[in-house]
């Protein structure tokens, strides 16, 4: 059977018609996660040093990381969930669910309950089977997404374990920031369409089909991008923001949008389990303008200097704070006036990996900005600088951008490129 796509009439110049069906969503998303789990376990508990990696999810108060780990269509846990990662040596890493029925195609079934009624002890009997010399579960201080293990769940593992398997309890800590960070061959062909589309929305949005100047409130354009999205039988993972910055006015203002202003939207939406996350401006243009004041047009292209600055600074197992550190002494060397706060992207909009900087913190991130950058990763390339534009009087305003990358471990590149010119909107 072929794919399916959904028919989405646009208003506006862009084309949505590659956004797939809900069927082949799911078959795209097993396909996706049979070659994660396939191909990664191997290579990252062994790095980590990890022999059995246990998940524990119930229904509705899911592990994030088993939410990725499960196929197409399935939306949550079934009862209680435990996924389980066993490292057999020559034969590689395979995987077991102790519950009623296999997880997807990697899982296999191995709980009876007429033969052994305690599902805890199902799992203590299995891990005893295999002897690891160490068993990692999903607890963190540092990373959200790697603490996945709740309280009651925690107390129910170790109360089926013996002192001895107790003994070897480790933090799977890096291991699932390293599960979720790693992106695939496979995602990496498919990524670039998602954050096409992402564009694409944007752009729709700032346009003349959506904002009329001296009516349309940057409120309404935020509404129509919730709406549009909907429309598009997709999601987002936060509510967009539209701002605008003004000649005379200080600070990211809303309200009715007039010829003169800088726009700026912050979107991000959810296909196939991977997330965008983009800021780009829009200029509206004044009665009898081409094209925008120079130096709004120079503000851009320092925040674009400021992007080159930083993914030049990406090395692996540079932390994120050495990034930033690098990144901010040669960009302020330069004269420009910076402010960084990128962060990973994948299956979650603020993904596990390496924090580098935050908007209100230019310093050390301690825990997360410690963490150091591996290879096959992507982040949101997050930033502004502060430019003073002469034909606003010298008003400094902040050119703020964000656009999602890939590291190959060498080299970074945008997904989908990236803005180095100011969308422009017609005033009638």
């Amino acid at each position: 059977m072929g794919l399916v796509f959904v028919e989405i009439h646009s208003a506006g110049a862009a084309s949505f018609q590659s956004i797939l069906s809900m069927r082949d969503r799911a078959d795209t998303i097993d396909r996706l996660v049979n070659e994660r789990l396939t191909t990664l376990p191997k290579q990252l508990m062994r790095r980590e040093g990890i022999d059995i990696w246990v998940l524990v999810a119930r229904e509705y108060n899911e592990d994030p990381v088993v939410m990725t780990m499960l196929p197409g269509t399935a939306h949550s846990a079934r009862r209680r969930t435990i996924l389980v990662f066993v490292d057999e040596g020559d034969l590689g890493v395979k995987g077991y669910a102790v519950a009623r029925y296999p997880v997807g195609n990697f899982f296999a079934a191995r709980w009876n309950p007429d033969e052994e009624p305690d599902q805890w002890r199902a799992l203590a009997q299995l891990i005893e089977e295999k002897n690891p010399d160490t068993i990692g579960i999903n607890v963190s201080s540092d990373f959200a997404l790697a603490d996945g293990l709740s309280h009651g769940e925690y107390l129910g593992l170790v109360d089926a374990l013996s002192t001895e398997q107790k003994s070897k309890i480790v933090s799977a800590e890096r291991l699932a920031v390293a599960w979720l960070e790693t992106r695939t061959e496979s995602e990496m062909e498919i990524y670039p369409s998602i954050v096409e589309v992402a564009h694409n929305i944007i752009a729709e949005g700032f346009s003349e089909t959506v904002i009329e100047p001296e009516r349309t409130t940057t409120q309404d354009v935020q509404w129509w991008y919730r709406e549009r999205v909907r429309e598009l039988h997709l999601q987002v993972w936060f509510h967009p923001s539209v701002t605008f910055q003004r000649n005379g006015e200080t600070g990211d203002l809303q309200g009715v949008i007039l010829p003169g202003d800088l726009l700026h939207v912050d979107f991000g939406i959810t296909y196939l389990r991977l997330n965008t996350d983009t800021q780009q401006h829009a200029y509206v243009l004044m009665e009898g303008e081409q094209v925008p004041p120079v130096g709004l047009r120079q503000g851009l292209a320092t925040s674009n200097r400021l992007q080159d600055i930083l993914v030049n600074n990406f090395t692996v197992g540079r932390t994120g704070n050495e990034i930033l550190r690098s990144a901010r002494e040669t960009a302020i060397g330069e004269g420009i006036l910076p402010s960084i706060y990128t962060h990973p992207i994948g299956y979650h909009g603020h993904g596990a990996g390496p924090t580098i900087g935050m908007w209100d913190n230019q310093g050390d991130t301690m825990g997360r900005g410690d963490y150091p950058l591996f290879e096959n990763t992507a982040f949101s390339i997050e930033l502004n600088s502060t430019v003073s534009v002469p034909e606003w009087g010298g008003q400094r305003l902040r050119f703020k951008l964000e656009e999602d990358a890939f590291f190959d471990g060498q080299q970074t590149f945008y997904i989908d490129g990236r803005q180095k010119e100011l969308i422009l909107i017609q005033s009638k």
